[in-house]
C-alpha cells in the first residue's frame, strides 16, 4: 500500500514494519493492523475523527498499529488469519490507490467502467476535503441502479450478455476472507451470511448502509433483493430492514 502511495509514505507518522506490509487487500477485507474501529467512539482512527482532517488517506496512514488484549498467555489464531476491524478509512485510502494504477480519478473510472455500462447515469458521490471521491461510504444511487449492481454480481460479472467484472474477482470478493462473529463474514466489502426464515438459512452476500439500507444477494434462491430506509442513525436501523428481508420477502418467495 504505501509503495503505491509514496506522497503519504514520506511524511507518515508511527513508522512500523507492520505498516509497511499493509496490502490493498487489507483494506478490502477490513483487517489491516492500523488502530482504527469506527465500532469503537474511543478509536483514534474512528471516521468522525477523520473527517475533520483535510487529508484523509494521511490520516489513516498516520495511525499507529492496533494492540489487543486477550485472557490467558495464548491467543487463537483468527479464523482466516485476518482480525476484522470495521474502517471506513481504509476504504477510503483505496480511492487514492485506484487512481494511481488507473490514472483516473475514482468517481470518473466507475462510470466508465462500471456505471456508464449498467445504464447509471445520476450517481452521487461524497467528497472529501481534498476533493478525493469517498469509496468507504456516501455514495447515492437509486434503488433501481443498487439492484443492477446486485444482479450484475449474481450474473457473475455480466449484465445483459457483456462481461463487465471479471468472473474470478466475484467469487474472490465474495468468498470469506475475514470473520466477524458466529454468524457473520466479510469478503471484498461484501458481508457474508446466512438470513434465517421458516426455521431455515438462506446464505447471501450483501451491502449494509446507514439508514438501514441493504442489497442483498441470495445465490442458492437466484434473487436480488434491494431494500432502502431513511432511518439514519437510529438504534434498530438495520434489524427493521432484516426483518422485513426474513419475515415477508423471505417468506414469501422460499418455500
Amino acid at each position: 500500500m504505501l509503495a503505491l502511495l509514496p506522497e503519504h509514505a514520506q511524511k507518515m507518522q508511527n513508522p512500523d514494519p507492520r505498516k509497511d506490509k499493509i496490502t490493498v487487500e487489507d483494506f478490502l477485507t477490513m483487517s489491516s493492523p492500523l488502530e482504527c474501529d469506527d465500532w469503537n467512539d474511543a478509536s483514534r482512527g474512528n471516521e468522525e475523527r477523520m473527517y475533520v482532517i483535510e487529508d484523509w488517506a494521511q490520516f489513516i496512514l498516520d495511525l499507529p498499529v492496533r494492540g489487543r488484549m486477550q485472557v490467558g498467555e495464548q491467543e487463537d489464531p483468527p479464523k482466516y488469519g485476518r482480525y476484522f476491524s470495521y474502517c471506513t478509512g481504509g476504504v477510503f485510502v483505496l480511492s487514492e490507490v485506484l487512481q494511481k494504477a488507473t490514472g483516473m480519478r475514482t468517481d470518473r473510472y466507475a462510470q466508465e467502467k462500471l456505471f456508464g455500462p449498467l445504464g447509471i447515469t445520476d450517481a452521487q458521490w461524497v467528497y472529501s476535503p481534498m476533493n478525493v471521491p469517498q469509496t468507504g461510504g456516501g455514495l447515492r444511487l437509486t434503488s433501481r441502479d443498487l439492484l443492477k449492481i446486485a444482479e450484475l454480481y449474481r450474473n457473475g460479472g455480466v449484465w445483459q450478455g457483456r462481461r463487465i467484472v471479471d468472473e474470478a474477482w466475484v467469487k474472490a470478493s465474495t468468498q470469506p476472507h475475514a470473520q466477524i462473529d458466529d454468524q457473520t463474514e466479510y469478503g471484498y466489502l461484501w458481508w457474508l451470511k446466512a438470513f434465517k426464515s421458516g426455521g431455515k438459512g438462506y446464505p447471501a452476500y450483501f451491502m449494509s448502509g446507514n439508514g438501514g439500507n441493504k442489497v442483498v444477494v441470495f445465490p442458492g434462491l437466484d434473487l436480488s433483493v434491494v431494500i432502502t430506509s431513511t432511518n439514519y442513525n437510529t438504534r434498530g436501523m438495520h434489524e427493521q430492514t432484516e426483518k422485513l428481508l426474513t419475515d415477508y420477502i423471505l417468506a414469501a418467495v422460499a418455500q
